[in-house]
């Protein structure tokens, strides 16, 4: 646990001079020595104001205790987790307020085996090039970290390999693209081959009508 508490201080001191960036945010997920899980997101405090005003605009908040209730469903709203196909829940959630705001949620549903996950965060997806560093950190594992961007919709799918996260998302992709483009490519071929062998023949048929 120490080790990795260690890990958790580390990264975020890396990341401590980009962190009251409003374009960057961070999503953990943590699981603890119980078994149980933990998420927490943070952000600049003006990125979590830029999110409720364009959300709840209709309800503006008027106390530090309604913006807080609002970020926490802001946040419910814009994220989406599956493990091995199966949704996790959200239990209680509490709000720190400051230049960087953290939001700490339980987290039920994350099987002890797990194979797969899909991960959606897009509570930022308003602010321009907004980044978010995602980080799961579980028992054994190793201990690494990726992007949810514009780029990638806010979105990764990973699968398990090894005790890692491997992120399958590109990879898929790269192989659509190269599938396609073969598809594409032996459907011209065939056009053309159609096209050519229709050509062949078409004068030989034109002078057998001509002598009939």
């Amino acid at each position: 646990m120490f080790k990795k508490i260690l890990f958790i201080g580390l990264f975020l001191s890396a990341v401590g001079a980009k962190a009251h960036s409003t374009n960057v945010s961070t999503t953990m997920l943590v699981e603890k020595e119980n078994g149980s899980w933990v998420l927490q997101v943070s952000a600049s405090l003006t990125a979590f104001q830029h999110e409720v005003r364009t959300h709840f605009a209709e309800t503006p908040y008027k106390t530090p205790e309604e913006f807080q209730i609002m970020v926490m469903q802001h946040l419910k709203n814009n994220l989406e987790i599956i493990f091995n196909d199966t949704h996790v829940n959200y239990g209680k959630g509490a709000v720190q307020l400051g230049h960087e705001t953290r939001v700490v949620f339980e987290v039920f549903g994350i099987p002890d085996e797990i194979k797969s996950a899909r991960i959606k965060n897009t509570a930022f997806k308003d602010i321009h090039r907004n980044k978010s560093a995602l980080i799961i950190l579980k028992e054994g594992f190793t201990k690494e970290h990726f992007d949810l961007s514009h780029a990638n919709n806010h979105e990764l799918k990973l699968k398990v390999s090894d005790n890692q996260f491997v992120a399958i998302s590109e990879i898929k992709a790269g192989i659509f693209n190269t599938s396609l483009e073969i598809y594409i490519g032996l459907a011209i071929i065939m056009l053309l081959a159609v096209f050519g062998i229709f050509n062949l023949f078409k004068p030989e048929k034109m002078v057998v009508n001509k002598y009939k």
